[in-house]
């Protein structure tokens, strides 16, 4: 699949992601990428987000896309399954340990737990050996569970502008790759 094939769905996680951030920057160059945009970024609630989440799926034209960073993954594993029939695909960074009781803010616990359902969609989970938000073996356990490719990035902390992944060029190849073995 080309990426003028698909509707690209940006999620960014708590916060938002900023202009430096990677998510900001494909956003900028992949012609047909949308950014999920939440009324609250600082004080997220699950079902708010999700219920966001699926509507921009819903009202997508063509198969979508995904591309979520943090809690932006676990929005979108909440809203599968009222939406996963629509997505081709899913690029899974950093995802967050929101059923740990030492997350912070506290409020993101309500996000978990994660499904261990298989998705019904081709994904990549990316993680890091170092994420201060969750640990690679808890990032691998899910990517087996869900049925996901798991690419290791190092020790490269969070995955975001803060950890020094501003352009991020190595991520937008795999991303590359995945998309040109997405099937619809």
């Amino acid at each position: 699949m080309k990426a003028a094939e698909a509707d690209i769905l940006i999620v960014p996680g708590y916060t938002n992601s900023g202009p430096d951030h990677w998510q900001s920057r494909w956003q900028a160059r992949l012609s047909t990428a949308r950014r999920v945009e939440q009324d609250a970024w600082a004080k997220p609630v699950c079902e708010d987000w999700t219920a966001r989440f699926a509507d921009y799926v819903e009202k997508a034209k063509r198969p979508v896309v995904v591309i979520a960073h943090s809690l932006g993954v676990a929005t979108v594993l909440k809203a599968v399954p009222q939406c996963g029939d629509k997505i081709a695909g899913a690029f899974l960074v950093a995802p967050p340990e929101v059923d740990n009781p030492k997350i912070r803010p506290r409020h993101l616990m309500t996000f978990g737990p994660y499904t261990e359902d298989p998705l019904p969609f081709p994904s990549i989970v990316v993680a890091s050996r170092n994420d201060p938000f969750g640990s690679f073996t808890h990032a691998g356990d899910m990517a087996n569970a869900w049925g996901a490719m798991l690419v290791d990035a190092g020790e490269a902390g969070h995955i975001n502008a803060e950890s020094g992944h501003g352009p991020w060029p190595e991520g937008i190849m795999v991303f590359a790759h995945f998309l040109a073995r997405l099937t619809r």
